[in-house]
């Protein structure tokens, strides 16, 4: 039987000492306490740079142009009930300073170290991109 699929976009940001920013799933959240890359699921009439736009405002208050967003890797991944699609973005530039808006906790980390945070299966995949490019 086929699952729904679930489109979800994800942004790597990289702050000018090469450091990426992960976001820490709160409580009462499906997979809490995991860390992961800040963005979330693409809505209806959405493409992936302005979910990315939305969400990033959302989430951590920053405002992001589309120019900024430049792909770099997805991940395809199934879990138990669907199965999901995550293009993710690289964004070295953006307005203003990111705060956790949503009381997440957000941690700046040395691509090296991108593993030693617990992360969801989907977006463990992503690293090895990650850490080849920065």
């Amino acid at each position: 039987m086929a699952k729904p699929l679930l489109l979800v976009a994800a942004a790597a940001l990289v702050d000018p000492d090469g450091r990426v920013l992960l976001a820490q799933r709160p409580e009462g959240k499906a997979m809490a306490g995991l860390w992961e890359f800040p963005g979330g699921k693409v809505e209806a009439g959405e493409t992936p740079e302005e979910t990315l736009i939305r969400e990033l405002t959302e989430e951590l208050g920053i405002t992001v142009k589309p120019a900024c967003l430049a792909p770099l890797t997805f991940a395809s991944h199934a879990y138990e009930t669907l199965h999901l699609l995550m293009p993710l973005y690289i964004c070295r530039r953006w307005e203003g300073t990111v705060r956790a808006l949503e009381g997440q906790n957000l941690a700046w980390v040395e691509p090296k170290q991108l593993r030693s945070y617990p992360m969801p299966p989907a977006d463990e995949p992503l690293i090895p991109a990650l850490v080849d490019l920065l």
